[in-house]
């Protein structure tokens, strides 16, 4: 069996759960190869004070079968970094799956990636896809060709179980998640816009108006 070559784009101030969700899943697929790429093999802060460590840069990496690139806090300077936008680009053009978490769907975005596709991110980012020529789709993962885009932080796990069975059928994909005995019971129904209760709606609201602006001002200067 050929190796199946995944990589992780990471960049300072990502949500460390937009990877490492994903990459706990990915990593136990049969016959492949992780990298974490980052521009140098420095450690990268996450946004929770973690720090995480590269295996590859940009310049060493191979021709990635899946590109994965995770959200946060970070993503509105790596929209402007032209050494990461062209590196996820390049990428593209030779990968099997184009994939993004929460607003790591911006990054695809401004390299081009989502144009003219259904996609979808965090929630509070939604009305902003259309500013990268991408069509919002109401899910919680969006396929659209070779592009698969999932929402906010915690979807990762169900992304990267979605591409599992993929690339390795539904009971070997099973097989995973019952390993990471992925099981989610939470003891609330709140996350999600749709089922979260107007108080809390409203205290978790406020949060977002400002950095929708921010991310608004660097994709419509």
């Amino acid at each position: 069996m050929t190796t199946f070559n995944i990589g992780f784009v990471i960049f300072p101030n990502l949500t460390q759960l937009d990877f490492t969700g994903p990459l706990e899943v990915l990593h136990r697929l049969p016959e492949c190869k992780i990298d974490i790429v980052a521009k140098s093999l420095d450690p990268v802060p996450s946004d929770c004070g973690l720090s995480l460590m590269p295996s590859t840069t940009f310049k060493d990496c191979c021709q990635l079968d899946l590109i994965c690139v995770p959200g946060g806090g970070g993503v509105v300077d790596v929209m402007t970094d032209r050494e990461t936008v062209d590196f996820v680009r390049k990428q593209a053009t030779g990968a099997r799956y184009i994939t993004s978490v929460c607003t790591g769907a911006f990054v695809l975005g401004v390299a081009g990636l989502l144009k003219g596709r259904r996609a979808t991110t965090h929630w509070a980012y939604t009305g902003l896809l259309a500013l990268v020529g991408a069509t919002f789709e109401k899910a919680r993962i969006v396929k659209d060709g070779n592009v698969v885009t999932a929402g906010g932080v915690a979807s990762g796990i169900d992304f990267a179980l979605h591409i599992a069975t993929e690339i390795v059928g539904e009971e070997a994909a099973q097989a995973i998640q019952l390993s990471i005995e992925y099981d989610p019971a939470p003891p609330f129904t709140s996350g999600h816009p749709d089922r979260a209760p107007a108080s809390v709606a409203a205290l978790v609201a406020p949060i977002y108006t400002k950095r929708r602006e921010v991310y608004r001002a660097v994709l419509q200067p």
